[in-house]
């Protein structure tokens, strides 16, 4: 059954920041039922690095919400805004691509994007199409359709203004390109993060510039990482990746902050509100099991049910009965890395991934936080030497690897 415009209305704004104007936009759902015309709606996203975390999935999965109430989406891959680089939300200039590093980020996103959106039902757009033809008499045009008083009237500008730090010339060619993205597409609606309202903003006037209805904009907020204060990025070391394992996405999302969970649940789930409440309320839930069931939504939505319930149980294995799961990762040795069948703890940890130095290693060792074997033994030595028997298990806190020694083929 059709939903109204009201009730389409109603889904859309759930967990959204802003929508400019917001009676329009009840306007033109109504139109589209009316003329059985789906309305295009745009999502940009620059090829800035290679992975796809939660926090990008915030305007995708609102995306997706359009794309199943029957709307038509258009994604625009950002190959030329990503020379110059989104300044938004930013305090200083932000480090320029070459064109071979966008070209190369670009390969892998669309495989990435495809868990969230339905890709054959997407159009897709690389904004180089059009940037690529550009003369400078184009650039000169562009330019004129806005005043430097309007561009410094950015909070990211306006504060670095303040401040005293360069504002470069290119930057502002970021949300006219941006908009110009919108005008080649004819978006009826952009989303965007809540930092990025001035862009799309720019995108509506550049529209009806050239004679076309300004689009709707739509702004969601900006995801909080695993630290629970930060945006979430790969940088910052606070992510949980699309394309992780379902047992990191799961073990990382068990180790978010208690208070991060309604905001997680709002943006990252389709749960609903009322239940969302419930489970977030402690006198209702314990935030344990909030969380769990938090982990199974997400490893859920992309490793599917079946997944997900194993390593739910994994979890509660590993650490709700303190018993090794079911599935763990392996590490071949050669007998070639062994002496007398023995092997430094310090160089196994770096070796089998647990420790991404041997610095790390010897700080978890002073710490506690690595055992081995069915008795747990605990490793306090960083000078020790562990005799390797068949399976090993090895431990460093919430990490586990099992230890294999290759057979040599006679």
């Amino acid at each position: 059954m059709t939903l109204t415009a009201q009730e389409q209305l109603d889904r859309i704004a759930r967990g959204t920041e802003q929508i400019e104007p917001k009676n329009e936009l009840l306007q033109r759902l109504q139109a589209s039922i009316d003329k059985k015309k789906p309305l295009r709606v745009k999502y940009g996203i620059d090829p800035t690095g290679i992975d796809v975390h939660l926090g990008h999935t915030v305007p995708l999965r609102k995306l997706r919400l359009f794309q199943e109430l029957g709307h038509h989406p258009v994604l625009i891959i950002g190959n030329y805004t990503a020379l110059v680089g989104d300044p938004s939300g930013r305090d200083q200039t932000r480090a320029r691509l070459t064109q071979e590093q966008v070209e190369a980020n670009a390969k892998d996103y669309l495989k990435q994007i495809e868990r969230i959106i339905d890709i054959t039902k997407t159009e897709i757009h690389y904004n180089g199409e059009w940037f690529s033809k550009f003369q400078f008499l184009d650039v000169l045009s562009l330019t004129s359709k806005i005043t430097m008083q309007r561009m410094l009237e950015r909070d990211d500008f306006s504060k670095r203004k303040e401040a005293g730090s360069p504002i470069y010339l290119h930057e502002c060619l970021y949300p006219l390109m941006q908009g110009h993205d919108s005008v080649e597409i004819q978006a009826d609606i952009e989303l965007g993060g809540s930092e990025q309202l001035f862009s799309l903003m720019v995108g509506r006037h550049l529209q009806a510039n050239a004679g076309q209805n300004g689009q709707i904009c739509i702004t969601l907020p900006i995801l909080r990482g695993l630290d629970g204060t930060r945006r979430m990025g790969k940088s910052l070391g606070n992510y949980v990746g699309v394309g992780e394992s379902a047992r990191e996405q799961f073990g990382k999302t068990m180790s978010i902050p208690d208070e991060l969970m309604p905001e997680w649940f709002q943006l990252l789930t389709d749960l609903p509100s009322t239940e969302i409440n419930q489970l977030c309320n402690p006198i209702q839930t314990h935030p344990m099991a909030a969380k769990k069931r938090l982990a199974h939504e997400i490893v859920q939505y992309y490793h599917g049910q079946v997944v997900a319930l194993q390593v739910a149980e994994d979890w509660e294995k590993q650490f709700s009965k303190q018993q090794d799961p079911d599935q763990i990762d392996e590490l071949f040795l050669s007998q070639d890395q062994l002496k007398d069948n023995k092997i430094s703890v310090v160089k196994l940890l770096v070796l089998s991934g647990l420790a991404a130095s041997n610095t790390e290693a010897r700080q978890k060792i002073g710490a506690g936080a690595v055992n081995y074997g069915p008795e747990r033994t605990k490793c306090t030595d960083v000078k020790m030497e562990i005799e390797l028997t068949s399976n090993l298990v090895l431990r460093l806190g919430r990490k586990i690897k099992r230890i294999i020694i290759a057979q040599i083929e006679k």
